[in-house]
């Protein structure tokens, strides 16, 4: 979302008026730069997951939900603070996940949003464990 100020043509084109990023856009940058790092199975807690799920089967309803589930950010100005909540594959270092989501996280939010990033607080809230059936799976099987 752009605003000009109309403030004439005496700057330069860049500062010609007020850039402002949504919540959600930055939400849905850090969800997907979280769910990019190996190790990461999913976002949001597992009863989160199943309401979204059956919420994106609805027509019409959670549409572009499921790329900010787990994904809480307060955006102002000029900085930004996300909180994720994240479900790992069994096996994996939690500490070096975490540190490699944050990096990310940081990495994608300050390039693509133009806002520091100044805290990346990480709730891990579940293990995927090799032998468990994915939850869209199992809904397969019983229809």
């Amino acid at each position: 979302m752009t605003e000009n100020t109309g403030a004439g043509r005496s700057g330069a084109p860049a500062s010609r008026g007020r850039t402002t990023v949504a919540d959600v856009v930055v939400e849905k940058i850090a969800g997907m730069a979280a769910r990019d790092v190996r190790g990461v199975y999913a976002l949001g807690s597992g009863f989160a997951r199943s309401m979204g799920s059956m919420r994106e089967r609805m027509p019409g309803a959670g549409s572009g939900r499921s790329a900010t589930r787990g994904v809480s950010v307060e955006v102002g100005e000029k900085q930004a603070a996300i909180d994720l909540e994240i479900v790992v594959d069994y096996g994996v270092s939690i500490t070096d996940v975490a540190g490699e989501v944050r990096e990310n996280v940081i990495s994608a939010v300050e390039r693509m949003a133009g806002r520091e990033v100044v805290e990346v607080n990480i709730m891990v809230s579940d293990v995927k464990l090799p032998d468990e059936e994915d939850e869209g799976e199992e809904r397969q099987r019983i229809q």
